[in-house]
């Protein structure tokens, strides 16, 4: 997808979108709580020195995360140039970059942990993404990747989420997966699944993964 199209679907998206829906929207509210509160109850098993929010948007749940974890160092990257900097401005203690998920800008073997939530199916290269992920994280390290289920529940659902509440999300599912092809996709990348969950009524899919 070229450059233009792929910057015009992510600027349509409020840079302080999940913060506003967590304030305003019920529904929103209970996904978004959710979806950290079962990430930090995940983090409880797992030694946490730094981490890598891949996909951050403007930083709503890593900033989330990071309170509760002090001593840790947090790092986000995001494709969305301008949520990047509403981060840097409202979460000092996270150090955001400008990045796509397909061009990480660290070293090998650098994180603990690396978080994707909701996130791989918005790249345009989601094989090379988690090729990325996978050489930044240690050779002990774990990956929390989460996305929509993708089953029939989900896809009648977001039909009509897209066309109403969520229209800033259209055209955004640049490759909409379903759970099964994702896990395909995972294990073609390299990774070994640990454990896998259905959250939100089965229309959240979260894989803890290792190299």
């Amino acid at each position: 997808m070229e450059n233009t199209k792929f910057k015009k679907i992510l600027e349509q998206v409020p840079l302080d979108y999940y913060q506003s829906t967590v304030r305003h929207n019920l529904l929103q509210r209970y996904w978004h709580t959710t979806k950290v509160n079962f990430a930090l109850k995940l983090l409880k098993k797992i030694p946490l020195k730094n981490c890598l929010d891949v996909g951050s948007a403007s930083g709503h749940m890593i900033s989330q995360i990071a309170k509760k974890y002090p001593k840790a160092q947090f790092f986000a990257v995001d494709a969305y140039k301008e949520a990047i900097e509403y981060g840097r401005k409202n979460y000092p203690h996270v150090t955001f970059i400008y990045a796509e998920a397909e061009k990480l800008t660290f070293k090998n073997n650098q994180f603990d942990l690396c978080l994707c939530y909701e996130t791989i199916e918005h790249t345009r290269n989601p094989k090379k993404a988690l090729s990325e992920m996978k050489r930044v994280l240690k050779p002990n390290g774990t990956l929390i990747l989460a996305m929509d289920s993708g089953n029939l529940a989900f896809r009648i659902i977001w039909f009509f989420w897209e066309k109403t509440y969520a229209k800033a999300w259209q055209g955004a599912h640049l490759h909409p997966f379903h759970h099964k092809d994702l896990r395909k996709l995972l294990l073609k990348a390299g990774f070994k699944i640990q454990k896998q969950y259905f959250t939100h009524f089965g229309l959240e899919v979260v894989y803890i993964l290792t190299k």
